[in-house]
């Protein structure tokens, strides 16, 4: 699998399954709010990760942090479908840091589960800025 499937092509209920199983390896003791996500990958392995509180607060953890240092930690490749889920296994819509985390690791196209519906991580970061802009 080395480009990015149509949508159709993507069975998310893994993904989503994978995320969920995620989430419950969070820790989250302070905001008590439990995030897990998962990603298919190039190389056709799932990826994931959960939130991961500190007292500190600023230096939490996102899951999409966790998922990313899966990611690289594995040699996984890039990323081609992506799903996030909250503790009642509804979408999260990434923030902006972690759209361009999750964009930094993407491959061109990826699609990512979002709260609107299905959308390529273009479409959720117009105009990123990648490092193919530091050539």
């Amino acid at each position: 699998m080395g480009s990015v499937p149509d949508s159709k092509q993507i069975d998310w209920q893994p993904l989503i399954d994978a995320a969920i199983e995620a989430m419950g390896k969070s820790y989250s003791p302070y905001s008590k709010y439990p995030v897990g996500a998962a990603a298919l990958t190039t190389n056709g392995a799932v990826v994931s990760g959960c939130n991961i509180e500190n007292a500190s607060l600023g230096i939490t953890l996102c899951a999409e942090c966790s998922l990313v240092s899966d990611l690289v930690m594995n040699d996984g490749g890039k990323l081609v479908a992506f799903a996030c889920v909250d503790r009642d296994s509804n979408a999260l819509m990434p923030c902006g840091r972690c759209r361009q985390l999750l964009y930094e690791h993407a491959a061109p196209g990826m699609l990512l589960r979002s709260t609107s519906g299905i959308r390529t991580i273009e479409e959720m970061l117009p105009d990123a800025f990648g490092p193919e802009r530091l050539s």
